[in-house]
């Protein structure tokens, strides 16, 4: 910058090498950013000149272009998964494979093979102990298909739908940020392009989740986006609702949809699980079943399917209080927070622990931040690693129809940051959507230590003339009048005193209330012993299908010694087997010992493979490790001899000789991390081995 405070371009690299060099960890080099956005800021608010303001702009870029340079360098040090190796594991081993494939297949649809039926069962286990068991919650199973009234109610009729856009000549559809989205990355890496251009997109990249649809359709036309497979102009934007639609009878008379998410079976069975839980709160319930949604353009394998396991819970509370009576359990638990904050300025994310960032409102409630905590301890221990998830905070337009706040679990993978869980602060929306649509009171009630006198307006009403008018509908006409609240009795009875009738909605019904029909609106005083609440939920939602390929993907590994032997470092928790039994030869002697512990393991629970095919031991053992089996047993001429068999761990490869008659207590421990290999290996003399292939 010249003493005149232009910006020369002449210095622009070398002075990024400086900071580049004086800034070693993208941690100073985020807070640099940081630090000259706030000067921006404040510099716009203080009618600078436009020098100055040019000056402190161009500071800004060169420090962002700076921490993009550090923060590619990182990612090209970390350990990179091999795609093409990756699904080619996931194919032969059958963990997971294309629906119809026979037949060519079906976007958007994955059959789960033999281990991956087996990873999500134990998935599935694992996560009804870590929070039904745990958090004495109430588990329902509710049916897929669900009325068009019920999704009418909620919202999702409506505003269930992603941005469409589709190829003019062909008419092949794509999600219209998807598409903007991948457009702008290869904008990224295209040499052509100038930073202050590369600058802007990845502004906009930052917050692509936050467009609505007249702002993306401005910037897919402002970018020049084109058909990626035949570079055809594209159609205006379009919503595009993602449910199912049916008809449910034989008439077609009744429309339904395949419900998109498990929610609302909860949501409709409010009462009877307040009435099961003794009138007691807050509680919670849960669900775990397939959904479905229509999308547009499926993509990334198991990460945007058509249909899904999800595992949902609706935690119900009293909106004036959101306190967790178990929040001191968690508060010391540190999470990686992406605040809509930090997003909406190009800030970093930050470590902290959940009681700091409820302190500083970061997390606005204690409830959210137990859920949060709760939910990383349960994809730690299912295995995903801590250094690839992170929790990002939904931005404004990017929030759903039912939600005043949300936060993903998201983790790393060859795809990107990608959301495997959601918790959002539903409010009272959804009790309150569906109490209104059918008349019915779904609230909670809490006594009160002081009953309290108030004065509210009573509606009297002619049930003669009511009855008549309406039959079978009065009594619902009746409940819904008394429920207005008094700001609406007033109403109701200025426009009876005016006009004579006044429309009533009840749902998506309306009825004409005349002044015949009402014998009196007065004040009267009424003393409460109660208060009554509409609660509000907080719902962690888990998609089980993401979970499970981001489990897989980031457990996938390349032995050092041979990149030909790839392996899966599935935890002993989840692993489909966890334990192989191995006879070192086709030798008759074997086999007794071989069908023992294959049968004592059954016995304790434990899922075991035997594999007595032919080839060398170390074979064998690159078979069980490419499934993620994390031990194996062989038997060898020691144990015909001296009754005992060594134990091999998969990760490290060593080996620990141990008696037949302790082998299966000794799993059981491993298996259920009541004991550690460290543990294991010095209660046992090491076997030394080597693996031949």
């Amino acid at each position: 910058v010249t003493q005149q405070g232009s910006f020369k371009l002449s210095y622009y690299n070398e002075y990024k090498s400086y900071l580049s060099a004086t800034m070693s960890t993208i941690e100073q080099l985020q807070a640099a950013v940081t630090q000259q956005g706030a000067i921006v800021r404040k510099l716009k608010q203080s009618d600078p000149s436009a020098d100055e303001l040019a000056t402190a702009i161009e500071e800004l870029k060169v420090r962002k272009a700076a921490l993009v340079t550090a923060e590619k360098a990182q990612a090209a040090l970390e350990p990179q998964v091999d795609r093409a190796k990756f699904e080619n594991c996931m194919k032969r081993r059958f963990f997971y494979g294309a629906s119809f494939s026979l037949y060519g297949g079906v976007a958007g649809l994955f059959d789960l093979g033999p281990a991956g039926c087996a990873l999500k069962a134990n998935m599935i286990n694992y996560w009804r102990n870590h929070f039904v068991v745990e958090e004495n919650m109430l588990e329902v199973e509710c049916t897929s298909l669900t009325p068009e009234y019920v999704l009418k109610a909620s919202g999702h009729v409506d505003r269930f739908s992603d941005f469409m856009v589709k190829d003019v000549k062909t008419g092949d559809c794509y999600r219209a940020d998807h598409l903007l989205e991948a457009h702008l990355e290869k904008q990224l890496s295209s040499k052509g392009v100038s930073q202050e251009s590369k600058d802007e997109m990845a502004t906009v990249l930052r917050q692509i989740d936050n467009y609505g649809m007249q702002e993306l359709g401005s910037l897919i036309t402002k970018y020049n986006c084109k058909a990626p497979i035949t570079g055809n102009d594209l159609t205006d934007i379009a919503e595009f609702n993602l449910m199912f639609g049916t008809s449910i009878g034989p008439t077609g008379l009744l429309k339904g949809f395949m419900r998109p998410e498990t929610a609302q079976g909860i949501f409709v069975n409010f009462k009877r699980l307040l009435e099961y839980n003794q009138d007691k709160m807050p509680f919670a319930g849960a669900q775990i079943g397939q959904s479905f949604r229509n999308e547009i353009s499926p993509r990334s394998g198991l990460l945007r399917v058509r249909e899904f396991c999800q595992a949902e819970i609706e935690h119900f509370l009293d909106p004036k209080d959101k306190s967790h009576p178990k929040f001191k359990l968690v508060s010391d638990v540190k999470i990686r927070l992406y605040s809509a904050k930090a997003q909406t300025e190009g800030s970093k994310i930050v470590e902290m622990t959940v009681s700091d960032a409820l302190n500083q409102n970061v997390i606005q409630s204690e409830t959210m931040g137990y859920f949060l905590a709760r939910i990383q301890q349960y994809l730690i221990a299912v295995g995903i690693p801590t250094s690839c998830l992170r929790f990002r905070q939904h931005m404004g337009n990017e929030m759903a129809h039912y939600a005043c706040d949300c936060w993903d679990a998201e983790c790393k993978t060859t795809y990107g940051w990608v959301e495997i869980v959601g918790c959002a602060d539903r409010s009272c929306y959804d009790l309150n959507a569906h109490s209104k649509a059918t008349s019915t009171k779904l609230v909670a009630q809490q006594r009160l230590e002081t009953p309290i006198t108030r004065e509210v307006l009573e509606v009297a009403v002619n049930k003669a003339v009511m009855g008549k008018t309406f039959k079978k509908e009065a009594t619902k006409v009746t409940v819904a009048l008394n429920d207005l609240s008094d700001d609406d009795k007033e109403d109701l009875r200025e426009k009876l005193e005016s006009s004579g009738s006044f429309k009533l909605s009840v749902g998506e019904n309306s009825f004409e209330i005349t002044s015949d029909m009402i014998s009196s609106i007065k004040k009267v005083s009424r003393t409460e012993h109660v208060r009554e609440f509409v609660p509000s939920v907080i719902e962690p939602s888990f998609g089980i299908g993401r979970i499970l390929y981001c489990i897989l993907e980031t457990n996938f590994k390349v032995r050092e010694s041979d990149d030909k032997r790839t392996w899966l470092d599935l935890p002993p928790l989840i692993a489909p087997t966890k334990c192989s039994v191995l006879p070192l030869s086709s030798h008759t002697d074997f086999v007794p010992y071989v069908q023992e512990i294959s049968a004592e393991l059954r016995k304790l629970g434990i899922p075991n493979k035997v594999d007595d095919s032919s080839g060398a031991i170390g074979r064998r053992y690159a078979r069980t490790d490419e499934i993620g089996i994390p031990f194996g047993i062989t038997v060898d001429f020691d144990t015909v001899k001296l009754e005992t068999v060594t134990v091999r761990e998969r990760n490290t490869c060593s080996q620990v000789r141990v008696p037949m008659s302790e082998v299966g207590g000794l799993m059981h421990k491993l298996c259920n991390g009541l004991l550690d290999w460290e543990g294991a290996k010095k209660q046992y003399p090491e076997f030394l081995a080597q693996e031949t292939i």
